[in-house]
């Protein structure tokens, strides 16, 4: 798409974000509500529209040119992602839950569960892929390192008799092959043999066995036609994919290639705007600063005769720490400084004479607290929070409205920055730079004409604000670095050479596969609590994952997590989402893990030492997640006899301070996996993490959408033979992970070759299927249980049963009224 296309979409966006943002200055000055339906529905709608504008960004983002233009739609998107967040908050709040269906909200808005989907933006990773391939390169030559090491010990341990015995085991193999081999051959041979023995010279005329022939080949041809022509017909209705459906169309390459070329103008105008930056402040400097710095004394001076004429004395200069001059015309005018000085004075002298008074006017305080809590009780209700990110959206806004919208850009066809832009900026900053300046010329002026006219030899209490800041001083305490001698570097290759800094898999989120759930919205409206679906999952990992991670804006004023605990089966994907958040922030992976911690860094000094390698390198080279697998064994309630000696509960103690020390300004996050969570302890696994997603195993709609991506990626055919649907009901029970294994053993190379003769069917992948164990109902039941205990899960039942309550004393209410009425229509007719 063109420049211009762009900057329509972008005027669009701005239009919806102008409504949305009007929209919420009114809800959040409208009355407190007590309706959790109408709250819920308002909230539901915010959060949609904020996806829908969030998509529109990022996309703009990604394809805009200009560089300035992308620095304002930078700062945007960081406020609607963390409105966002933050609306999100406010929905598990008010329902208790951290899934959500608003089926219909999306119907009101025309919308699919589609359009629900976070979008991850690309320049996550895109803005620091250089730093990014450096780390790669380090820890690929370092693991390299190791893995030789490690071949060269199995080498070694490697006795003589073992080495014989796994020499005769291939030999004896390698015989048997060539002796199947040759069986064939002779059996082949002897049927050959037999047939031509037993064949039987023909009878038919030459005209029958050709009649004969064009039968057999007339019928082929026509079935061959119509099951064509079906195929045709059933793609023509959409009823069918077409065979080239996931395979990029030419236009689709070449939207690819383009988007490719704009990556490069976009890094070439980066360039070219970051040397302007430098070159046009200068040019500012060289130009303009003497007239500034002129400016600015003639300011300063009429600011000391106004003093002087309305209080009779010079003012007292401002300090640096304050800002200097710059707080005296901070947004006000020279006679308002000399109204705020005579207040200050005229309160100074009320204070002295109403000593006695104090204690009237805090009883009078008191009756009004009491007063306001009346009228608060009555006023009781849910009130929209105040927000910290529609400062930094009505900020983008503004500047779009003043700068951007009526911008005339006939003449930048290239879309390069705009130099009258930068020398506002920039005359800004010199202003700055000089008035450090000007500030220590007129303190001294200020100086000489206190001694020559007033006489006032030095400022006063000084002492005063010194023992101040000395106070504060002491109340700090340093942390002690156990590492302050060594380079970030050796401690990077320290833990790759230990196994807690790993490389992630190159996975994204958009492979983990699920579909949206369709009947939660009915379920819960009948008191049954759905499974979530995978579809809402993924969400969850890109809302409370991946957005803070990659956006330092966001992870400091949205609402923090630090924690997050993956619950669930084996082969739902937990281990797969972990990677994915890694490579979509380009974040480090550290693993904490039970069984990786065993054995190194013994002792209660190296545990200590073991953190602190972690977290200080996490700190410094973040974003970054750290892992620990099997979860539930730090937490043991008991810890088992064959697992003592690994030490399992090695964190468990430290692991409050852990979370303590992670700040809102460290892009750090503690990810927990665990197959049983009811084995730890449930006060101390809860706390330890903030954020619970339970990740159940597949429904019907995830199943059929998993079988036909996991049959295409391992090499097979999808053709009308392989009945899915069938495949999808007969597989419940089972997850994504018994898909894949069962999916590898069928689709061999031998098997792929043979796709075009005999396709696939449904039954092929059953018999794989029955040697694995199923994820039962029992487990899944546990499960459920056991995250009906977490605190969210209590306050859901809560929540369910005070609403069941509810509806209860409701009907009874309408079932009183209706007996009472027949009762009155009862004594109606006797009196008749």
């Amino acid at each position: 798409m063109s420049n211009s296309i762009y900057n329509k979409m972008w005027a669009e966006t701005h239009e919806d974000l102008h409504y949305l943002l009007n929209q919420e200055t009114t809800a959040q000055s409208a009355k407190p509500q007590t309706d959790r339906m109408i709250i819920f529905q308002m909230l539901t709608t915010f959060y949609i529209k904020y996806v829908q504008i969030f998509r529109n960004m990022e996309c703009l983002y990604d394809q805009i040119v200009h560089p300035q233009k992308r620095r304002v739609i930078h700062h945007v998107l960081d406020g609607i992602m963390g409105r966002i967040l933050e609306l999100k908050n406010e929905m598990v709040k008010l329902e208790f839950s951290e899934f959500h269906y608003c089926d219909d909200v999306l119907q009101d808005l025309k919308l699919t569960p589609e359009d629900l989907e976070i979008p991850i933006p690309r320049y996550f990773v895109k803005d620091k892929l250089k730093v990014l391939k450096a780390r790669e390169n380090i820890l690929a030559r370092i693991l390299s390192q190791n893995g030789t090491q490690v071949e060269e010990e199995r080498s070694i341990k490697l006795t003589l008799e073992e080495a014989i015995q796994i020499i005769q085991i291939s030999e004896r193999a390698r015989q048997g092959r060539l002796r199947a081999k040759f069986m064939l051959e002779i059996r082949k041979e002897e049927e050959e043999e037999r047939l031509a023995k037993h064949r039987v010279a023909s009878t038919w005329t030459p005209e029958m066995a050709a009649i004969c022939i064009q039968k057999i080949w007339r019928g082929y041809s026509q079935r061959k036609i119509t099951k064509k022509e079906r195929a045709e017909e059933m793609i023509f209705l959409e009823m069918v994919q077409p065979p080239n459906f996931k395979k990029p169309s030419p236009a689709q390459l070449q939207a690819q290639k383009i988007a490719l070329q704009r990556n490069v103008v976009q890094e070439a105008h980066e360039v070219e705007y970051q040397e302007a930056l430098l070159t046009i402040k200068e040019q500012v400097r060289a130009v303009e600063g003497l007239d500034i710095q002129e400016t600015l004394q003639e300011q300063i001076r009429q600011w000391f005769i106004e003093c002087r004429n309305t209080t009779g004395k010079f003012p007292d200069y401002p300090d640096v720490e304050k800002g200097g001059s710059a707080a005296i015309f901070a947004s006000k005018t020279p006679q308002e400084v000399l109204q705020e000085l005579a207040e200050q004075q005229e309160k100074k002298k009320a204070k002295k004479e109403k000593k006695g008074k104090d204690e009237k006017k805090k009883q009078k305080k008191k009756k009004k607290k009491k007063g306001k809590a009346n009228k608060e009780e009555e006023e009781d209700g849910w009130k929209m929070v105040q927000s910290n990110f529609l400062s930094t959206m009505a900020e983008g806004q503004n500047t779009y409205e003043v700068i951007w919208q009526n911008q005339n850009e006939q003449m930048n066809f290239s879309q390069k920055h705009v130099d009258e832009l930068i020398k506002e900026e920039k005359r800004k900053e010199v202003e700055e730079e000089i008035r450090v300046q000007v500030d220590e010329l007129m303190r001294q002026e200020l100086k000489n004409l206190k001694l020559t006219v007033d006489r006032d030899k030095s400022t006063k209490k000084k002492g005063g604000k010194k023992k101040k800041s000395k106070k504060g001083k002491k109340k700090k305490k340093k942390v002690k670095d156990l590492t302050a001698n060594r380079t970030i570097d050796s401690l990077y290759e320290e833990l790759i050479r230990e196994g807690l800094l790993i490389r992630p898999r190159n996975v994204r989120l958009s492979d983990f596969i699920g579909e949206y759930n369709y009947l939660g919205t009915t379920l819960r409206q009948t008191d049954i609590e759905p499974m979530p679906s995978l579809l809402d999952v993924r969400q969850l990992i890109a809302l409370y994952g991946i957005l803070p991670l990659g956006s330092q804006t966001v992870h400091e004023n949205a609402p923090l997590v630090k924690s997050l605990l993956l619950a669930g089966p084996s082969g739902v994907g937990k281990e797969m989402l972990i990677h994915a958040l890694c490579t979509e922030t380009g974040a480090n992976l550290f693993n904490l893990s039970p069984h990786n911690t065993a054995g190194k860094y013994p002792g209660r000094i190296g545990l200590q030492m073991m953190i602190h390698l972690v977290f200080k390198v996490a700190r410094l080279l973040q974003p970054s997640v750290v892992w620990i697998d099997n979860a539930e064994k730090t937490f043991y309630k008991k810890v088992p006899k064959m697992e003592k000696e690994l030490e399992p509960k090695r964190l468990k103690k430290s692991f409050p301070k852990i979370l303590k020390s992670i700040k809102a300004g460290d892009r750090v996050l503690i990810v927990g996996t665990t197959q049983r969570p009811f084995d730890a302890e449930l006060k101390s696994f809860c706390r330890g993490f903030q954020k619970i997603v339970l990740i159940p195993r597949p429904d019907y709609t995830s199943r059929f959408v998993l079988w036909q991506n996991i049959i295409q990626q391992n090499g097979g055919i999808l053709t009308s033979s392989l009945d899915l649907s069938s495949l999808a009901k007969v597989t419940d029970g089972y997850t994504q992970g018994h898909f894949s294994q069962a999916a590898k053993y069928v689709l061999t190379e031998h098997r792929i070759k043979q796709l075009h003769t005999k396709p696939l069917t449904a039954v092929e992948f059953i018999a794989p299927l029955t040697k694995q164990d199923p994820v039962y109902k029992e487990e899944e039941e546990s499960l459920k249980d056991w995250y009906a205990k977490t605190p969210l899960g209590k306050k859901r039942m809560k929540a369910s049963k005070e609403q069941g309550n509810k509806e209860g004393r409701e009907k009874r209410k309408k079932g009183s009224k209706e007996r009472n009425g027949v009762e009155v229509k009862k004594k109606g007719k006797n009196k008749k």
